[in-house]
């Protein structure tokens, strides 16, 4: 899977206007995970505004990376190690890509468009098969 420079320019406009209101971000794609998948409050030991900044560094640097994803990759790859010394299972990516795409929709409003949307689920897609198949194997 690529993603194209249409997309890219889609992902990075959008993250930009998300970047000033990232604390509310974080807080709505918190909230919206632990109602997608309850059991995986457990996992978070961090205060979540803590967890938030950890949040929008990671999706930062893959955005930032999108254009060269053969130094993105390595980048997804120790995150991968982190979330499964954290006890994150390939079944816990799918609710996280869905409050990803909640936060993001509720934060941008009428600027959400089903481009703009398709954009983030391919970019998404694309970080979580590379994620999985590091902590994982074949997936």
């Amino acid at each position: 899977m690529s993603i194209s420079p249409r997309q890219i320019e889609l992902i990075r406009h959008s993250f930009h206007q998300v970047e000033p209101i990232a604390d509310k971000a974080a807080v709505i794609f918190y909230n919206k995970l632990f109602e997608y998948a309850p059991e995986v409050r457990p996992l978070f030991k961090r205060p979540i505004p803590e967890q938030g900044k950890m949040l929008m560094g990671a999706l930062k640097a893959a955005v930032n990376g999108l254009n060269d994803l053969d130094k993105l990759v390595p980048v997804l790859q120790s995150i991968a190690a982190k979330h499964v010394q954290y006890g994150v299972k390939p079944e816990h990516y799918t609710p996280v890509g869905n409050a990803l795409l909640y936060t993001l929709k509720t934060g941008l409003g009428e600027q959400w468009t089903p481009e703009l949307r398709q954009a983030w689920v391919d970019v998404y897609r694309l970080m979580a098969h590379t994620m999985k198949r590091h902590a994982y194997g074949h997936i």
